[in-house]
């Protein structure tokens, strides 16, 4: 959530950012409700002093055994006038509230209008035979169902078989260990969680109508490990002198929307899919070397996958509705032609901590929201079709990466 100063000093300078966005946000309307409860607040403060007032008068009055009925008939009608008052500010405290929940975050000043390669890691693989789809290798080699989970779930899930679902467990295995050897603490989370989740992540209201709610229950599966680990700290003051947390999770990831392109078949984008996520709890200080941080684990693991990858700083128009940057890891597909985003990592700067209310206190006492700052270490079911495809072998086999062989037991499928 942005914080309103924000907004009355550089109005401007919100509203451009508004607009880098492509959002339709008005800081002008915002600042106009905003003026409008100022003036409801100042007058009830005002209706409350002469009510005090009268009422001090009332009193002595009575001390001194005179008539007050004319006084008290006033005291009665300022009463009246403060409920009105007081329902009207209420209502208008409401409405800014509404509206400042649907507000994104402020970008960084350097994210740019367009999507920007900055670089890439190894060249991408030649072959010297006719490629071959994910789809068409996980079929050929045992390692996806995708007949039997349309059958049983309808479109946009696969079921995992054998050697298929050994190389996903080895896949979220190998993240989690690699991450927590990089010194982040490891959760097993449930993957539901409250509406008050979804708000704290920034989901929420803007998104709640892609999740899968469980009915009657309050509770909704989550659409990444994300949404529960930036509320873990939720209301609570933190020493600064503990910060960085470093947190590391893996969970299945719900959502409405699948894929609607060709190139999005299979496992590329589905209700259901693994992800290994990273998240970093910091001071204000830390948030910029945290976000590098980050991104440096997420290509670590890409590199000892040896996977041709290219990160891709986002536009303003791309970037989440809650961050202030992010960069994508974009692996390879070479049969299909086409980069698929693995790994998004991004920094909220403290929208999610207001919204959370989760707060530090520095080495002299001060008192300031902290930094929030996610990447996916990695999603393992488009890291699955990468694999599948950049492996494979002119036989119709495919190679697994050796970082893989102490879970798969085996070098070939």
């Amino acid at each position: 959530m942005l914080d309103i100063r924000e907004l009355r000093k550089h109005p401007e300078k919100v509203q451009k950012n508004f607009d880098r966005r492509g959002t339709e946000s008005s800081v002008e309307e915002v600042l106009a409700l905003d003026r409008e409860r100022l003036r409801l607040q100042t007058a009830l403060q005002e209706l409350r002093q002469e009510k005090n007032l009268l009422s001090r008068q009332v009193a002595g009055r009575i001390k001194q055994g005179l008539d007050a009925d004319d006084l008290l008939e006033s005291v009665g009608a300022l009463g009246e006038r403060l409920n009105s008052l007081t329902g009207s500010l209420e209502k208008k405290r409401q409405e800014l509230e509404m509206i400042f929940q649907r507000l994104p975050n402020l970008l960084d000043d350097d994210v740019g209008e367009a999507d920007e390669v900055l670089y890439q890691w190894k060249e991408k693989p030649v072959f010297a035979f006719p490629l071959a789809g994910h789809m068409e290798l996980c079929k050929s080699c045992g390692l996806i169902d995708y007949e039997t989970a349309g059958s049983l779930m309808g479109g946009g899930y696969w079921i995992y078989r054998g050697a298929g679902a050994r190389l996903e467990w080895a896949l979220l295995n190998f993240c989690l260990e690699e991450n927590r050897q990089a010194g982040y603490e490891m959760l097993m989370l449930p993957p539901v969680a409250r509406e008050a989740c979804g708000f704290g992540a920034g989901q929420f209201p803007k998104f709640s109508q892609e999740v899968f709610r469980i009915q009657d229950s309050g509770l909704f599966l989550i659409p990444t490990a994300e949404t529960i680990l930036v509320n873990l700290h939720r209301d609570q003051m933190l020493n600064g002198a503990e910060l960085p947390l470093k947190y590391t999770a893996y969970t299945p990831c719900f959502r409405k929307e699948t894929g609607k392109s060709p190139k999005e078949r299979g496992m590329i984008r589905g209700h259901q899919f693994n992800k290994v996520e990273l998240v970093q709890i910091t001071a204000e200080e830390q948030s910029d070397a945290a976000f590098e941080q980050i991104l440096s684990q997420a290509e670590h693991l890409m590199r000892r996958l040896n996977l041709h990858y290219r990160v891709v700083k986002l536009a303003a128009a791309e970037c989440g509705f809650g961050m202030a940057r992010t960069y994508d890891i974009q692996v390879w597909l070479p049969a299909e032609q086409v980069y698929m985003e693995v790994s998004s990592v991004s920094n909220a700067r403290a929208y999610q901590a207001r919204r959370t209310n989760t707060r530090y206190k520095d080495d002299f006492g001060r008192i300031h929201h902290v930094h929030t700052l996610n990447g996916s270490g990695l999603a393992t079911s488009r890291l699955f079709a990468a694999i599948i495809e950049q492996n494979q072998r002119a036989d119709g086999s495919i190679a697994v990466p050796e970082a893989l062989l102490p879970w798969m037991g085996t070098n070939i499928l």
